[in-house]
């Protein structure tokens, strides 16, 4: 896939309710955000972006040689915040394929990153996606952790049928932790946020069901880890013990 075919967007605001100002909190002399634009960078998809509707992320984000997209400030979610930094920065429909890359996992592997554009070789998947197999016992009934129940469409790579936030599959067998990073075809995503929320969506409060309620393909790429997500002080501390060594 040609690289100015894909856009790596970051979407990143300030009001986070557990941890405010969570983008431009300090892990080992970066800001998260830098951390994660980096993780993007490094995976040598395409274009890097981080959309944002706070000038202080922007500034942080070009203060270390990276692009920031400004975007309005009522955007209910990062899926809509992505659609409208696309329109500014692609408005000659040059991009094909969109990944969206959470702002609060500054331990993203690059090569997950990379992974989650594979299913795109199947022209019938619309959004692609990641899962990893769960491996602690409290995390099978945790609703916190995201399942995801699939059907094998390949090495490593899961159809998804449902995703859920109760224990799913029943009885024996793996289960996986759906990791909320995205890849779309720009049809896709044009048509995603188009759609009104599904009552699926708004039962579980999974945006991405409402995709599959209508009738769009979902495929998930099985990688090794779940990258932590940073919402708490606590997760903040694990971040900077994590990325003590990191050369960056």
């Amino acid at each position: 896939m040609p690289l100015s075919d894909t856009l790596v967007l970051i979407p990143a605001r300030m009001a986070a309710t557990r941890l405010p100002g969570k983008p431009l909190k300090d892990i080992n002399g970066l800001p998260m955000i830098v951390h994660v634009m980096r993780r993007a960078m490094e995976a040598e998809v395409g274009r890097v972006a981080v959309a944002t509707d706070s000038p202080e992320i922007a500034a942080a984000v070009e203060n270390h040689g990276g692009e920031a997209v400004m975007t309005r400030a009522d955007h209910p979610s990062g899926s809509d915040r992505i659609f409208e930094a696309l329109g500014k920065i692609d408005g000659e429909n040059r991009v094909a394929t969109i990944i969206n890359v959470q702002g609060d996992l500054p331990t993203i592997a690059a090569a997950d990153i990379r992974a989650v554009v594979t299913p795109f070789a199947d022209p019938a998947v619309d959004i692609s996606t990641l899962a990893a197999v769960i491996r602690k016992d409290d995390e099978h009934t945790n609703p916190n952790v995201v399942k995801l129940v699939g059907t094998s469409a390949g090495e490593n790579r899961l159809r998804a049928l449902y995703f859920t936030r109760a224990t799913a599959p029943a009885n024996d067998g793996p289960r996986y932790h759906h990791i909320g990073l995205y890849a779309y075809r720009r049809a896709a995503l044009t048509r995603f946020v188009a759609l009104a929320p599904s009552p699926l969506e708004q039962r579980e409060k999974l945006e991405q069901l409402r995709a599959l309620e209508a009738g769009m393909r979902i495929d998930a790429m099985i990688v090794d880890s779940v990258p932590l997500g940073v919402d708490t002080p606590d997760d903040l501390e694990t971040a900077r013990r994590m990325l003590s060594g990191s050369p960056h």
